[in-house]
This record gives C-alpha cells, structure tokens and sequence, in this order.
C-alpha cells in the first residue's frame, strides 16, 4: 500500500506543477510624449505619398524620426497640446520636416489655426502618436 500512496501523491504533484499558471508577459508599447515647436507649412505631396492640401489636418514630423522609423507612422494621428493653453487637437501624420528638431512639428494651416493665428507663428507644443489605426 505505500507503493500506491507514493504514486497517488507522485502524480498527484506533477498534475499540480503542470497545471499552475504561468507568467505571461506582454510587451506594452510605451507612449513617449515629446516637446518642441509647433509651426505651420503649406501641404502639398508628402513623404508619405500622398497630395494634401491646406485644409486637411496634416502634420509633417521630424524628418529624423520618419527616416529612424523608415515611414512607419504614416496615417498615424498625433495628439498635440498647445502649452500655453493645453488646448488639444490631432492631426494625421503625411509628410516629414527636415527643418524641425526631434520634438517639433510642422502643421498644416487647418491644424495650426485651431491653436492660433498664422501670424503667431511658433507655438510651444507638446505631442505623441496615438496608437496605429486609432482616428478621432
């Protein structure tokens, strides 16, 4: 009979050690938010290849970025806030900008006016991707 308990507990803690649960890991994209310039340009055919004009809401990143990211973020929307004034708006990512630093922005005039006038100029920003195929 303790030949049989032996093998009852045996198998009954291999049954234990195959059945518990197991760490699952799952990598998270992490959200960076960057900070920089906001500025303004005329669209027209951007990197991404596609034709804008001044009324869609287009943003051209850093050029650097697009090229570290090899155009990946194309049609992807960006949420941005307005510094001064944490206003937010979203504009979809078409074009690249190798003027602007690594936290700065080119904006299409229907983007940029929803923060101020053109005559303003440059804005203080802060921004991040919104997760791909999100659009508000």
């Amino acid at each position: 009979m303790p030949c049989a308990t032996f093998l009852i507990m045996f198998f009954a803690m291999i049954l234990m050690v195959v059945s518990a649960p197991t760490e699952t890991r799952v990598e998270l994209n992490k959200r960076i938010t960057h900070t920089g310039r906001g500025t303004w340009f005329e669209p027209g055919l951007g990197n991404c290849g596609n034709r804008n004009t001044a009324s869609d809401p287009i943003i051209a990143m850093p050029k650097s970025l697009y090229d570290e990211n090899k155009g990946s973020n194309c049609g992807q929307w960006i949420h941005i806030t307005d510094q001064s004034t944490g206003k937010v708006v979203y504009g979809r990512t078409e074009d690249s900008c190798p003027g602007c630093g690594l936290g700065d922005l080119d904006m299409s005039p229907d983007v940029f006016d929803q923060f101020a006038s053109p005559d303003v100029g440059i804005l203080s920003i802060s921004w991040y991707f919104m997760p791909q195929g999100w659009s508000p």
